[in-house]
């Protein structure tokens, strides 16, 4: 399957936005970990509806404004990472959890004691779609912020954006 991207010039740096043509698949930092991880080696540089919507979202975002529209997403991965970055797309603009929270609503769909949070934070650390899918909502037990694969300092100004109450993070 061929995949097309396109670059979106961020506040916080330069963004590759993945597509197959119809969804969005891939939103990355340049240089970011894991990035482009699910692209093939070859992927084409196109203008595409769903990178233009894509933009206009993320010209939202970065205004410090809540886009009131979804864009559609497309993600590849195995069914405890799709678990997890289902989570993700319900945690609400401007608000936190924790990687133990998702291991535990994890745990409890599946009937299980426990899952490890460890194993929640490899899951979110390989979210294809950053801020779309908002892994930067997610924070430590203790509230420490660990594991977002753009760099903690874009992890700050992100949650600063969203007005997130930063005194009770630890940075």
């Amino acid at each position: 399957m061929i995949q097309f991207t396109n670059k979106y010039d961020s506040p916080l740096g330069e963004i590759t936005l993945a597509s197959d043509g119809k969804s969005l698949t891939g939103l990355w930092f340049d240089g970011q970990k894991y990035f482009g991880y699910t692209l093939p080696p070859k992927t084409e540089n196109k203008q595409l509806p769903v990178f233009e919507k894509t933009k206009e979202w993320l010209n939202c975002y970065f205004s410090g404004s809540e886009p009131n529209f979804a864009l559609p997403v497309k993600m590849y991965g195995s069914e405890f990472r799709m678990a997890v970055w289902k989570i993700l797309q319900h945690i609400p603009y401007g608000q936190l959890t924790t990687y133990g929270e998702i291991a535990a609503e994890i745990a409890k769909k599946r009937g299980v004691a426990r899952i490890s949070a460890q194993a929640v934070g490899g899951a979110v650390g390989h979210n294809p779609v950053s801020i779309v899918v908002p892994c930067h909502r997610v924070v430590g037990a203790n509230g420490s912020l660990t594991g977002f694969g753009g760099g903690i300092p874009r992890k700050i100004e992100l949650l600063q954006l969203e007005r997130v109450n930063m005194d009770q993070l630890k940075y």
